[in-house]
């Protein structure tokens, strides 16, 4: 039997306890092979989330949650009897995180709990199925922790002599308790299952293999929370390690987490970053060095992943992915100047011509000096040598010499300088200083008829790769050809099979560079000509953890962007340092024509999230942005999404750098005075866990934004509407303008470009431009062939109003496209119109705000002063 049994329904405890020939027969084994009877959890409780409660705060709300329980669908931790069928009694009782577990000093408390702190469920003969639905863990405090764990061991000793406790005995309790008490853990607890079936006197004594839960943690205890990496300031670094990175994370014990780097594969290799408990800062963000890679020689990228993990728990974060790259040699010195044949010594006459010969005629000058005087061969042994050597060196020489001179001949008839090329192409891997081959050269100084004669030379040397040669800065000659912007070179090296998917020494491929310069022609080019390698690199992020597509946002070139999702890049790709799409990018740049395009034309997810759960309206709430908050509002932002930073923090976490339990100060103090320590009353938090424990409410973008417009773009956003509304009946006196929306239709574009045109300086769109806020959208737009329809588009695409519109029209004095837009009315009226949208449509500060909320406005005739107006309630 397991020596570790806890106290059941009759108040028994089975540690240490062995059961007689009288109370088990012979006749009925315990089973517990896989066909015999045998005992599994079909249900885990739910590891997080779930609160221990000290004795004085009452019955806890809500019991312990199963691990798959969530809103509106609750499970709680089940177990079921398999091979048997017939009465049984199920035992449940708390032990240990430690291996092997040992009696806890928590006992659970519930409707199906006993004053020895043990639950107890009959189950058969049918259902086999025990469900504990009302579970909760009874926290004992350190002061008492020691008195309870004597009992329980006082129990344990006493249960099989029926006698009194020996003084040797008593001190060995003490020392035992004395021992859990340094070495329990008060805020990690475990469910310990123990099925009994009937022996042939209907008693419940034959025990099968007790189970063992996952563990259960105290979510007030510091080691509570998930692991959760939220954003990365680097996701590459060298083979060698060393690399400093900067993590933000979820809330971490100094002391008990480690930066597991590892890779998925038979070789099971795993390392971890270097970091002490000073460099975790204020428990939510480290600051670590990369391990070294197994292999110190690699000649790619190699990606591995990295992970969050506790010491003691084991429990670990989702894994990020990160990326080593090779160590960069200096150049490549295949064929140096210095060591080679150069064109300064093919032709040298001098008695010690530059390479090997003279380097051997100083190495057996030196032996010779440094002989025995009385060997008198070695001089002529040497002096033979040499001439052997003078000699041969000068045969090369004179064979290179007549073949350069037909070469030479071949040029003067042929005018092809291919002909000198071809035997020179022994020297076409040499570098300079900077590791620049003749083809890097000829590509820099854009040299387009030498550079196609390199490459038929180079192409032609069997078995190598001087086409694919980098310089000090890891750049090949393709790299070169697309940052100089040579789209010919660059389809001229393809052909000739150079590499593609080479990257330069920051990770960027073809088309990182080709975005980086927002270069529209080579980026159609590379796509059209890269061939098998496009999916690999539409997908291949640099060394910043940027994706193509998130270069293409950068590069503020919606047609660019098209080209890339055309050919099958994903346009909600999550960048590595802290997974923001495309979307996200363009509304941290405020690049409404961008965050237009992506959303309107490529159907990006407008509640993606990064790692740290925002939203791209949580980004534009935070921005203060009504144009980006409204448009993202428009294609489905979810209002209501919460990211996963709580609101408020709790008191355990305000004092999380503190080594005592905040919490468990404040109940021994109200029991040594003899108060309640807290409410009886539950708290809104305390409610929730009826419904199953959940974590605290996180921020939405209303939380985050300083903008009233913003806010009162939300609220409105947020309260429930009917899927048609029918139009609400104006105060007397007031007039709502035609068309909340703004809906231009070509006429109406035609006639606006015309007028705001009319003075011949094309000025006045720009003006729009700035009283709509759209400011950002004047580089975009000044070189296209109509600016003002590209910024009327842009505004309504976003969801601007015609009422916005109208206002900026008539303070620029534009009467005509005023009385245009509102044909079916007198023009005497548009004074009178009360109810107008507000047009800042650019980021405005809470200064901003706060200032034009002070300057008093005129009051049109009719309109109700605004204290008079009814205010929304929030």
């Amino acid at each position: 039997m397991d020596e570790h049994f806890q106290p059941c329904l009759d108040g028994i405890d089975y540690d240490d306890f062995s059961f007689g020939s009288h109370m088990v027969e012979q006749k009925e084994p315990l089973m517990e092979t896989a066909v015999g009877p045998y005992l599994v959890i079909i249900e885990q409780p739910k590891q997080r989330g779930f609160r221990f409660r000290y004795g004085c705060e009452g019955p806890s709300h809500g019991g312990l949650p199963g691990a798959s329980s969530e809103k509106g669908h609750k499970t709680y931790p089940t177990v079921k009897i398999c091979n048997y069928e017939g009465m049984a009694r199920i035992e449940v009782d708390l032990v240990t995180h430690s291996d092997p577990p040992r009696v806890h000093a928590h006992s659970l408390v519930g409707k199906q709990c006993n004053e020895a702190g043990n639950c107890v469920a009959i189950v058969g003969p049918k259902d086999m199925t025990a469900q504990f639905s009302n579970l909760g863990v009874l926290h004992v405090t350190k002061k008492n922790m020691m008195e309870i764990m004597k009992e329980k061991l006082k129990k344990q000793k006493t249960r099989n002599t029926n006698g009194l406790l020996t003084e040797a005995e008593l001190r060995e309790i003490e020392l035992e308790a004395k021992e859990l008490k340094k070495v329990m853990d008060l805020s990690i607890v475990r469910l310990r299952f123990t099925a009994y079936l009937r022996d042939s006197s209907g008693n419940f004594t034959l025990a099968l293999q007790p189970v063992i839960s996952d563990p259960i943690h105290d979510s007030k205890s510091p080691g509570a929370s998930n692991l959760k990496i939220s954003r990365m300031d680097k996701t590459a670094g060298s083979v060698r390690g060393g690399d400093e990175v900067y993590l933000l994370c979820d809330k971490v014990q100094k002391d008990d987490i480690e930066v597991r780097f590892y890779e998925d594969d038979e070789n099971g290799w795993q390392a971890f970053g270097d970091f002490s408990p000073t460099d975790v800062h204020k428990q939510y963000a480290i600051v670590f060095r990369t391990p070294p890679y197994h292999k110190p020689k690699i000649d790619r990228p190699v990606t591995v992943f990295l992970q969050l993990k506790r010491k003691r728990g084991g429990d670990v974060s989702d894994s990020k992915q990160f990326t080593y790259y090779p160590v960069v040699e200096g150049g490549n010195l295949s064929f140096p100047y210095s060591s080679g044949l150069g064109y300064n010594n093919l032709y040298s006459s001098s008695p010690h011509p530059v390479g090997g010969g003279y380097q051997g005629g100083v190495q057996m000058k030196a032996a010779s000096e440094s002989g025995d005087g009385d060997d008198r061969q070695a001089p002529t042994e040497s002096t033979y040598c040499r001439e052997l050597q003078r000699h041969a060196h000068l045969c090369h020489l004179w064979l290179l010499a007549r073949r350069n001179a037909h070469a030479l001949l071949d040029y003067s008839v042929t005018a092809d300088p291919r002909m000198l090329l071809a035997v020179q192409r022994h020297l076409a891997a040499s570098q300079d200083e900077n590791g620049d081959t003749p083809l890097h050269l000829a590509i820099i100084h854009e040299q387009t008829a030498v550079i196609k004669q390199l490459i038929e030379v180079v192409v032609s040397i069997p078995s190598q790769q001087i086409i694919n040669i980098t310089n000090n800065l890891q750049q090949t000659p393709l790299h070169l050809a697309v940052i100089t912007k040579q789209p010919q070179v660059v389809q001229l090296l393809l052909q000739a099979h150079a590499n593609p998917t080479l990257l330069d020494r920051y990770g960027n491929s073809l088309l990182h560079l080709a975005l980086q310069a927002a270069d529209e022609e080579m980026l159609r080019m590379l796509l059209a000509h890269l061939g098998s390698a496009t999916p690999y690199l539409l997908h291949l992020p640099n060394f910043q953890g940027l994706l193509p597509v998130h270069l293409a946002v950068k590069a503020k070139s919606p047609a660019c962007l098209d080209l890339l999702v055309r050919k099958g890049a994903d346009v909600n790709g999550v960048e590595r340092q802290g997974g923001r799409t495309p979307l996200h990018l363009a509304v941290e740049m405020e690049n409404l024509n961008m965050a237009t395009h992506l959303v309107k034309k490529l159907g990006a997810n407008v509640n993606s999230r990064t790692f740290a759960g925002n939203t791209p309206l949580h980004l534009a709430a935070g921005l203060g942005s009504p144009t980006l908050t409204k448009l993202l509002l428009k294609a489905g932002a979810d209002v209501q999404r919460e990211n996963d930073e709580p609101v408020s923090p709790s008191s355990s976490e305000a004092s999380s750098d503190t080594d005592g339990d905040p919490e468990e100060q404040e109940q021994e103090q109200a029991m040594e005075l003899g108060e309640p320590a807290l409410s009886p009353h539950p708290t809104p938090e305390e409610e929730q866990e009826e419904a199953g424990p959940r974590q605290r409410r996180c921020h939405t973008a209303l939380d985050l934004t300083r903008s009233q417009k913003v806010r009162d773009i939300l609220l409105q956003a947020s309260q429930p509407r009917p899927d048609t509304e029918l139009p609400t009946a104006p105060r007397p006196g007031v007039r709502v303008p035609t068309g909340n929306v703004l809906s231009l239709d070509s006429d109406a574009l035609q006639g606006l470009e015309q007028l705001l045109n009319q003075d011949g300086s094309g000025s006045d769109w720009m003006e729009l431009a700035k009283r709509l806020g759209l400011c950002s959208l004047v580089e975009t737009y000044k070189d296209t062939p109509s600016p003002s329809v590209s910024l009327l588009r842009s505004y309504e695409l976003a969801g601007g109003s015609l009422g916005g519109l109208l206002e900026a029209l008539d303070s620029m004095g534009l009467r005509g496209a005023v009385r245009m837009l509102r044909k079916p009315e007198p023009l005497e009226k548009l004074q009178s119109t009360e109810v107008k949208e507000d047009s800042a449509y650019g980021s405005e500060s809470v200064e901003e705000e706060q200032a034009a909320a002070l300057k008093p406005r005129p009051v049109p005739e009719g309109e109700l002063p605004h204290s008079q107006q009814q205010q929304q309630v929030h």
